[in-house]
């Protein structure tokens, strides 16, 4: 086996957005996300990886990790993403992504919330992802201690768990529209705004169309909705639809929480299946579409769209499944020379 290399791409501005003014979430400082990337790479040096990617930022991640690096520790070679220009958009989550692929990396951990999974996951081709919360609305990526992801994503890497046996493809929605093909992870919805504005959605008085990847009872954002009245496991091949409206002149109004700290009631006219590979058009019009909780797509009075559940999205890490193997392989443990000397 060549040399050992696994990614890792921390978002800066994840858990940044407006809805720190609207609501009560939680704001993830720079400082945590550094801490979060030298905790992965503590862990990976336990695996026995040779190398680390990590990508470079405005916000002051990179440069934190740079000066703990400085400081000398246990950790495998560190390597920046520093051959694309930062611009402080999306953009960069993508670069970094496309030189780690093509750098050989077995698995990539992405740092960030919905918004940022979904992009990673765009640039990500067949390389596993383990996508850690540090954003807003956290639906997709996994609440798990980075130290333990690092485990996971280290034994992954470097060959000792083969990843056939801890990851599963999930699915996604692609929208499609004249100039633009997206993908979202959790949920696309369709607003009648006329502009994006402030991306991050928190007021659902204007939606109208609901598509979700899956529905989870216990979830945040937008799939909250059909977690509360049709429930859809991750598991499912299936999505779910729902057709929305205003509170007042819809049969089902659902208190939702489309974000920490903001329960919103949403008017929901009625509900059912979406099957993998069935294009759905959209009736956005002039209006917005949002992928994941975030406004990116505007349309044209006239211009059409469409979304379709497809089975081929990014190829995740269990964790927990990772952890399971590498207890039952032994691979964290090792027989002393007391324990050697007992047995003889």
């Amino acid at each position: 086996m060549g040399e050992t290399v696994a990614g890792i791409v921390a978002n800066p501005a994840s858990g940044r957005d407006i809805r720190r003014l609207v609501a009560q979430a939680s704001v993830f400082p720079t400082a945590e996300k550094a801490n979060m990337v030298q905790r992965l790479l503590a862990a990976f040096a336990v695996t026995g990886l040779d190398r680390a990617l990590v990508s470079t930022d405005l916000g002051g991640i990179s440069a934190a990790v740079l000066r703990a690096l400085g400081r000398g520790g246990t950790w495998p070679v560190v390597d920046f993403c520093e051959d694309d220009p930062l611009t402080g958009t999306a953009a960069d989550t993508t670069n970094a992504v496309r030189r780690m692929v093509e750098a050989g990396a077995g698995v990539i951990v992405v740092l960030g919330g919905d918004g940022t999974a979904r992009v990673a996951a765009a640039a990500c081709e067949d390389v596993p992802i383990i996508a850690l919360s540090t954003g807003t609305n956290n639906a997709f990526p996994q609440m798990r201690e980075a130290t333990v992801a690092g485990l996971a994503a280290g034994l992954i890497a470097t060959g000792q768990i083969d990843p056939d046996l801890v990851t599963h493809r999930v699915s996604v929605l692609e929208v499609v529209t004249k100039a633009r093909r997206e993908i979202a992870l959790v949920d696309v919805c369709v607003s009648l705004s006329k502009h994006i504005g402030a991306r991050a959605l928190w007021d659902p008085a204007t939606l109208t169309e609901l598509y979700c990847t899956f529905a989870e009872p216990d979830g945040i954002g937008l799939s909250s909705v059909p977690g509360q009245l049709c429930p859809s496991p991750r598991s499912s091949p299936d999505g779910v639809a729902l057709q929305l409206g205003p509170v007042g002149e819809t049969p089902y109004v659902v208190q939702a929480p489309i974000a920490p700290g903001l329960v919103r009631p949403v008017g929901v006219r009625g509900w059912g299946v979406l099957r993998p590979g069935v294009r759905v058009d959209l009736a956005a019009a002039g209006g917005v579409i949002a992928l994941d909780g975030e406004r990116e797509l505007e349309l044209k009075p006239g211009e059409s769209a469409f979304v379709e559940l497809k089975p081929d999205g990014p190829w995740c890490v269990d964790v927990r499944a990772a952890m399971a193997e590498a207890a039952r392989k032994g691979l964290l443990r090792a027989e002393t020379e007391h324990r050697k000397e007992r047995r003889r």
